[in-house]
């Protein structure tokens, strides 16, 4: 449901508010990294992935 909310009220801003295209592009991929961050925690996979240390 979250999903759909926010997608639809991104194609909105997208669609209804003027705006210049590269800050339509940053607030959405500023948005997409938003919600890809909170599947993660909903899954549980975001605090297994910050366990994972490199060297």
């Amino acid at each position: 449901m979250v999903l759909v909310v926010v997608g639809v009220l991104l194609w909105l801003v997208n669609r209804f508010v003027p705006m210049a295209g590269s800050i339509k592009s940053i607030l959405n991929a500023v948005v997409v990294i938003g919600v890809v961050l909170w599947l993660l925690n909903v899954f549980g996979l975001f605090h297994s992935i910050s366990r994972i240390h490199v060297g």
